[in-house]
């Protein structure tokens, strides 16, 4: 299963996402690839910061032939997570081509609500050729008890692509971890950043069902 985490917006919390999902599977028993597909290599520098045993296999591969190459790079691993790029480009084609779920992370806000429309016409161009490609969007950074928290699943809802129950809460815990090369359950193994991943990462399991 190949995931993509995608939007043309920078800043909206893809490698934070992407790390702590590939960490939540991880932790589920799947084997996992991380591949950083962002030329900046958000996803490499926390692995390098990572003191010990890595918890999943990182790779770098900022280049436009994601799609043609993932089969035999993803081989022997049950979940591949694309950490993508933060703009438009042939590189983001190419993610959502070797997807089979995007995933769009979208930060409560309405420049992020309206920047997600170039990254959704992008994934309705790919199922030209991937009548099957699966996307969703998943709200990220929410801060808690907030009308425009609770509206963005509303604003969301004119691209007709679902928004998954599963959202991440702004915390200082997910820089904390970052800052370690861990992912947060290994700072706070209970705490509610941890199962709020878990619980995002459960209903994606569903979702591609």
């Amino acid at each position: 299963m190949i995931i993509s985490v995608l939007n043309q917006k920078g800043g909206v919390g893809k490698t934070t996402l992407s790390v702590n999902i590939s960490a939540s599977l991880t932790r589920m028993e799947s084997r996992v690839l991380l591949i950083d597909a962002d030329p900046q290599g958000s996803s490499l520098n926390w692995a390098a910061a990572r003191e010990g045993e890595p918890l999943f296999t990182v790779i770098g591969l900022p280049r436009k032939t994601i799609h043609k190459e993932v089969a035999e790079i993803s081989k022997g691993f049950d979940y591949v997570i694309i950490d993508g790029p933060p703009r438009v480009t042939d590189l983001a084609r190419s993610a959502i081509m070797a997807a089979d779920l995007v995933l769009i992370p979208v930060q409560p806000s309405p420049y992020d609500v309206w920047a997600a429309e170039e990254v959704v016409t992008l994934i309705n161009e790919a199922r030209i050729y991937k009548e099957k490609l699966k996307s969703a969007f998943v709200v990220n950074r929410k801060i808690a008890n907030t009308a425009i928290g609770r509206d963005v699943g509303e604003a969301l809802s004119e691209y007709n692509t679902p928004v998954l129950r599963g959202c991440v809460t702004q915390r200082v815990i997910f820089a904390e971890a970052a800052a370690k090369g861990c992912a947060v359950y290994e700072i706070d193994p209970q705490g509610p950043a941890a199962k709020e991943i878990d619980n995002l990462v459960n209903e994606i399991k569903e979702f591609i069902q």
